[in-house]
């Protein structure tokens, strides 16, 4: 269940980024706390796992650090 409302400070930190930056930052958080599980990071941010690809090949041009799936999640 999605909490209503999030903890304040956690949210006036937000305040003022990006909405590009939160959201990469958010994704590969969400592929952090995954282990690199594609599947399940797009089921638990809400989106497709193509439109997650997409991201992810985006956020590598970039140069960003993309959590690779793990060995055990692979098989």
């Amino acid at each position: 269940m999605h909490d209503l409302y999030p903890d304040q400070a956690a949210m006036e930190q937000l305040v003022g980024l990006p909405i590009a930056d939160v959201e990469r930052d958010l994704i590969l958080a969400t592929l952090r706390e995954t282990g690199g599980n594609r599947t399940q990071a797009a089921d638990l941010l809400g989106i497709a796992v193509r439109t997650l690809r997409n991201k992810i090949n985006l956020y590598m041009v970039e140069g960003h650090e993309v959590p690779e799936p793990s060995q055990h999640a692979a098989q």
